[in-house]
């Protein structure tokens, strides 16, 4: 004799410690079998719970839906027809099928709603069922609110506390704070902007560092896969004069926000890689125009460049002017042209 339906879930609820948003009969295969399988599905949390029956207390199998990529429908809408789902998550692909589409609809509403946390715009859903779909949706808000941002630890008795911190002196007037090097993954974010980028590029990395809200504080944001799914995990990081401390419920202390790196590293058995914005590199060489000049390797040029400064004017050779003759003076002597004797003529004598 199998318990009643109450006894059941009441079990399940203890087992799983996860609240009922959704439950029903469906149909489930993977994308490489041939036919579906029936099953009683339950929606707890983000994760769905296939049941061979209704009496089964344990769990067949479960679809952790936070790692759901995508859900996409083969005939939506359609009426007297079966509907199926594909569900594309990170390590398989799976079919859904429900007897109707109305069914098909409300299951679809369910499942978008606890992975996005938000209810979608295109929802083809009765106003009572939309009530019921909202309660749920802020129920999970509350659940995941309270698990995802559990109560820091104390802080250590040498760090300010936060009232403190949040009304002390800028930075700058406390020359004994050292001045970090900023390690690569560093950007200068909110937790929430922190928290979109490593949902939205996981391919980046799951390990970001950024300014505290508080002064002097530093925080570490985190994308880990759980057996719950993909999660958010916040650290605050304090700067002091003798290094960084690391707000666990043991502080650890190191000497540098690179070392803080390190530690998460060492911690997460090297699972995460920093989160480090991809450069762009060119991948063509472009051939640049000749510039508009003369080519050392060109011929010389006939032409003769105008001298760009005033030529240098050389001495021109002077004629050689003829003396008029002079008049001998009146005492001196001049022996006539024909008067001179003939040698010549004297000599033959």
């Amino acid at each position: 004799m199998s318990a009643p339906t109450r006894i059941v879930h009441h079990r399940r609820t203890t087992i799983t410690a996860l609240p009922l948003y959704h439950s029903g009969h469906l149909q489930k295969k993977n994308t490489a079998e041939k036919d579906f399988k029936n099953y009683y599905g339950e929606l707890r949390g983000a994760t769905l719970f296939l049941y061979e029956d209704e009496s089964q207390d344990t769990d067949t199998e479960k679809l952790e839906l936070e790692q759901l990529m995508s859900m996409e429908s083969n005939c939506p809408y359609q009426r007297e027809k079966p509907t199926v789902f594909t569900l594309s998550l990170l390590t398989k692909e799976v079919q859904l099928k429900m007897d109707n589409p109305f069914t098909g609809e409300e299951w679809r509403g369910y499942i978008l709603t606890m992975v996005k946390k938000e209810i979608p715009g295109d929802l083809q859903l009765l106003p009572g069922q939309m009530m019921l779909l909202l309660e749920a949706l802020e129920w999970e808000r509350r659940r995941n609110s309270t698990e995802s941002h559990p109560p820091l630890p104390p802080r250590p008795s040498f760090l300010p506390s936060s009232s403190s911190s949040s009304s002390s002196q800028p930075a700058d007037d406390h020359p004994d704070y050292i001045t970090p090097d900023l390690p690569a993954c560093f950007f200068d974010v909110t937790r929430q902007e922190a928290e979109r980028m490593l949902e939205a590029n996981p391919e980046n990395g799951g390990i970001l560092l950024r300014p505290s809200s508080l002064r002097n504080n530093y925080a570490v944001t985190l994308r880990q896969l759980t057996p719950r799914g993909h999660v958010m995990k916040n650290y605050r990081v304090a700067c002091t004069n003798s290094g960084f401390v690391i707000e666990l419920i043991t502080a650890v202390t190191v000497s540098s926000l690179n070392e803080v790196l390190k530690y998460f590293l060492e911690k997460t058995e090297h699972r995460l890689h920093p989160y480090v914005t991809p450069e762009h590199y060119d991948t063509q060489i472009e051939v640049s125009p000749a510039p508009n000049c003369i080519s050392i390797t060109s011929p010389p040029s006939n032409t003769v460049p105008k001298a760009q400064v005033a030529p240098m004017l050389r001495p021109q050779p002077q004629e050689k002017l003829e003396l008029p003759p002079t008049k001998p003076a009146e005492d001196e002597y001049l022996v006539p042209e024909d008067d001179k004797p003939d040698y010549q003529n004297l000599h033959m004598d």
